[in-house]
């Protein structure tokens, strides 16, 4: 049993990694994403595998595995928390050099691994974002890499597409605070043309999960 803190968010959000926590108290809103396979329960729901949703001022039950994040709804005004998060935090390309970021108003945290587990938090700007569409992760030659997004602050929607092609779109999830998109993953860990797209300036978080031989990149 563990309640993990884990830094990379601060100043501006608490998250914490829970595992095999029979009981764990909320208080104040709250995002909870399970990670594990086992439901969570919430008095009477279940949170199932890679679903999120926040909750205020309530016991998390039987909670195997999971990531919470407080803080997230403290903040009076976005524009001043923003501004703040861009004060600190680097652009995405500056620190991933991918030719899809050049100029893009696009931020990251640190990074942070624990074992086959990876989370960073990014502020998308502008609006639009066009952060551009991709499908490979190209860190991770091992096949089976999954990945998902949980938005944190702001509104914006996970588009996919045939191609590489924004008007191949065919399938388009709204995120709002506190939601996790489907994994679009198939069962290889191939994904379709994907991208991130803007509603209001935002942040969400990145959860990155290697597969079994797989190395956390340096």
């Amino acid at each position: 049993m563990s309640i993990q803190t884990l830094e990379f968010a601060e100043p501006f959000f608490t998250v914490r990694l829970i595992t095999d926590e029979t009981h764990h108290l909320v208080s104040g809103k709250t995002i909870v994403l399970n990670l594990s396979d086992d439901p969570i329960r919430i008095r009477e729901q279940k949170l199932a595998h890679l679903q999120s949703v926040v909750v205020a001022d309530v016991e998390l039950e039987d909670v195997t595995h999971a990531v919470v994040i407080e803080r997230f709804a403290d903040h009076a005004d976005d524009d001043e928390l923003f501004t703040k998060v861009k004060e600190i935090w680097p652009s995405a390309f500056e620190v991933r050099q991918e030719e899809r970021l050049r100029g893009v108003s696009h931020y990251m945290s640190p990074k942070v691994w624990i074992g086959n587990l990876g989370l960073t938090m990014y502020h998308s700007g502008s609006v639009p974002l066009k952060v551009g569409l991709h499908q490979d992760h190209a860190f991770c030659p091992v096949p089976g890499f999954r990945e998902v997004h949980t938005q944190i602050v702001g509104f914006g929607v996970m588009q996919q597409c045939r191609e590489k092609d924004v008007s191949t779109l065919y399938l388009e999830e709204p995120m709002a605070p506190g939601t996790t998109h489907r994994p679009m993953y198939d069962e290889h860990g191939n994904y379709p043309w994907h991208q991130f797209e803007t509603i209001t300036p935002s942040i969400f978080m990145a959860v990155e999960m290697l597969p079994e031989g797989a190395t956390p990149p340096a």
